[in-house]
C-alpha cells in the first residue's frame, strides 16, 4: 500500500487529499494521512457561526468569503460531491460599490470594467476623478502600445508592475483612486511590485492586442453582450453572478471536501517540523512531539514561508525560490449592529478605501445586503479589512484594539450611530497569509516546477504559486496529487470515475 503525507488543511491540501482518496475508491492501492498544525481544517476559508446575546445567528466569513463564478474548479468538485445545489450567487440588486474619497462615500461610475471607463457619460458625470484625470484617462485611446511583441512572446517576457502599467496608460489618478484599491488591494499587493504577468496577464495582452484598454474593455464587454444573448439563461436555472459561494458560507465546501476526503486520515494539532528522504526514496516527516512519520510520497500545502522551511533537505534550490515568494498579513473584523443604528442606504456590495486616504480600514463589505440569509432580520452584518502590504503596523494592536479601530471607522464612513455596540463581533489575523507576486513570479515558479519534476513523489500545492483564488488552490492541490500518483505509477481517477471501482 502507497502512502501519501499531505502538509496543510487548507483548501489545496484538502483537494489533494480528495483525489487520492478517490483514487483509492477506484481500486488503486493508495492511502493518505493529512496533517494541520492548526485545530481546524478550512486554512482562509472560516466560516464563523456567530450567536449574539439574543440567539440569532451570523454567518460570518473570516477569510474568503466567494470564488469567481467563471473558473470552474469550484463548481467541478462541488458536482462530484453532491453539494453544487447548495452553491450561491451575491444579491446584485445590490451590488453598488463606493469609493472613499476626501472621507465621504462616492459611488463608483457604471462602465467600469476593472479600472477602465467604458461608458461616456457616467465617467464624465462623476466626482472620483478630477477633469484632467478623466482627460488623462481618455488619452489610453491614442497612447501607443510599450512595444510590440516579437514572435511567441508573451506576457511573462514583457511584464510590468501594475503601478508603472496604469500611471503609463491612464495616469497617476487613476491608479491611486481606484486601480490600487480595486486591483491591488483585493491581492494585498504592492502596487510597485506586483507582476501583472503573474496576476492580470490579460491586461498586457489587451493592450497588446486592441491598442488600448479601453478599446479592450469595450470588445469584451461586446462579447459578453453578445454571450447573453446567444445563450440566455434558462427557467429554472441558477442565476449567475460574478462571485459564488454556498449558502451557509465558504467553509461548508472545506468541510464537505473533508468529509468525502475521509476524516478518519486526517489530524489537526500537529505541525510538521521538517522533510528528509532517506536513500531508499522513502520520505520522513518529522512532527511536533518527536513522531516520525514513514512516506512515499509528500504534498505541502503550506504558506510559502513554511514551505520553503520545509522543503530544505529535499532541495535547497527549491527552498530558495519558494523564500523569494514574500507574504504579508492581515485581519479580517464582522460585526453586527442593530439596524436602527445604522441608517444608511443598504444597496451596495463593497467599498474601497485607496491608500492615499491613509485609513487603517482598506474596504468594507456589507455581508447582509451581498449575500442572501447572511443576517438575521432587523441586524446589518459588515466585514472590515485591515493590514495588507499597505499598512502592516497596524496589526502589532491588539485584538481589542482592532475591534475598536474597525467600529470607529465604520462609524465615522457609515454613520453608523457613535454609541452603537456591535451585536457580534469577531476578529480573524491571517499572519504571512497572503502571497505577494512580484516581478519575476512567473520565472520562478517555473524554476520551482521544473526543479519538482525531477523529485518523485514530492510536490507543493496552495495559492504561493499560480494563483490565490480558491479556485486556483484548490486546482494547485489536485494538481500536486496527480504528481505525486503518477511518480508512484499510480493511474489518477477522472472526474467521471464511479467510487468504488473503475471507470470506463
Amino acid at each position: 500500500m502507497a502512502k501519501v503525507v499531505i502538509i496543510g488543511g487548507g483548501i489545496a491540501g484538502l483537494g489533494a487529499a480528495h483525489k487520492i482518496r478517490r483514487a483509492a475508491q477506484a481500486g488503486e492501492n493508495i492511502e493518505f494521512i493529512l496533517v494541520e498544525k492548526d485545530d481546524r481544517l478550512g486554512g482562509k476559508i472560516f466560516t464563523d457561526h456567530g450567536v449574539d446575546d439574543q440567539g440569532r445567528v451570523y454567518v460570518a466569513d473570516g477569510g474568503s468569503d466567494s470564488f469567481l463564478t467563471d473558473k470552474p474548479a469550484v463548481h467541478r468538485v462541488a458536482k462530484l460531491l453532491g453539494v453544487f445545489d447548495e452553491e450561491t450567487g451575491t444579491c446584485d440588486e445590490n451590488k453598488k460599490t463606493f469609493i472613499v474619497k476626501g472621507g465621504r462615500l462616492v459611488e463608483m461610475p457604471d462602465g467600469i470594467m476593472m479600472f477602465a471607463p467604458t461608458k461616456v457619460l457616467p465617467m464624465a458625470t462623476t466626482r472620483l476623478y478630477s477633469w484632467p484625470a478623466k482627460l488623462r484617462m481618455a488619452l489610453d485611446l491614442v497612447i501607443p502600445r510599450k512595444k510590440r511583441w516579437a514572435e511567441g512572446e508573451g506576457a511573462q517576457q514583457n511584464d510590468e508592475p501594475l503601478e508603472g502599467f496604469v500611471v503609463r496608460r491612464m495616469g497617476r489618478e487613476c491608479l491611486d483612486r481606484l486601480a490600487e484599491p480595486l486591483v491591488g488591494g483585493v491581492n494585498g499587493s504592492d502596487p510597485k511590485t506586483m507582476s501583472l504577468a503573474a496576476t492580470y496577464p490579460m491586461l498586457l495582452e489587451m493592450e497588446q492586442k486592441h491598442g488600448s484598454l479601453i478599446r479592450g474593455f469595450l470588445a469584451q464587454r461586446r462579447k459578453v453582450e453578445e454571450m447573453r444573448l446567444k445563450y440566455p439563461l434558462k427557467p429554472g436555472a441558477k442565476r449567475r453572478t460574478f462571485f459564488s459561494s454556498f449558502l451557509t458560507g465558504l467553509q461548508y465546501f472545506t468541510d464537505k471536501l473533508a468529509d468525502a476526503a475521509g476524516r478518519d486520515c486526517i489530524r489537526t494539532g500537529v505541525g510538521a517540523t521538517g522533510i528528509s528522504r532517506d536513500e531508499e526514496g522513502t520520505y520522513k516527516l518529522s512532527l511536533e512531539g518527536g513522531e516520525v512519520l514513514s512516506a512515499d510520497a509528500v504534498i505541502v500545502a503550506t504558506e510559502s514561508w513554511a514551505a520553503a522551511s520545509l522543503s530544505k533537505e529535499i532541495d535547497a534550490g527549491i527552498a530558495g525560490l519558494v523564500e523569494q515568494i514574500p507574504c504579508s498579513s492581515s485581519a479580517t473584523v464582522v460585526m453586527a449592529f442593530d439596524e436602527k443604528d445604522c441608517p444608511f442606504p443598504k444597496d451596495w456590495h463593497g467599498i474601497l478605501s485607496p491608500m492615499v486616504e491613509h485609513r487603517p480600514l482598506t474596504g468594507v463589505s456589507l455581508m447582509s445586503s451581498k449575500w442572501p440569509d447572511r443576517a438575521p432580520a432587523g441586524t446589518v452584518l459588515l466585514r472590515g479589512f485591515l493590514g495588507g502590504s499597505r499598512d502592516q503596523e497596524v496589526l502589532e494592536r491588539s485584538d481589542d484594539e482592532l475591534l475598536e479601530l474597525a467600529r470607529t471607522q465604520l462609524v465615522e464612513l457609515l454613520s453608523i450611530a457613535e454609541d452603537a455596540k456591535p451585536l457580534y463581533a469577531r476578529l480573524f489575523r491571517w499572519d504571512r497569509g497572503m502571497p505577494q507576486y512580484t516581478m519575476g513570479h512567473l520565472d520562478r515558479v517555473d524554476e520551482i516546477e521544473r526543479r519538482l519534476a525531477g523529485i518523485a513523489g514530492f510536490a507543493l500545492a496552495g495559492g504561493a504559486y499560480r494563483g490565490v483564488g480558491v479556485p486556483n488552490c484548490l486546482d494547485s492541490g489536485e494538481a500536486a496529487a496527480a504528481k505525486v500518483l503518477g511518480d508512484l505509477g499510480i493511474r489518477v481517477p477522472s472526474d467521471g470515475e464511479q467510487q468504488g471501482g473503475r471507470g470506463r
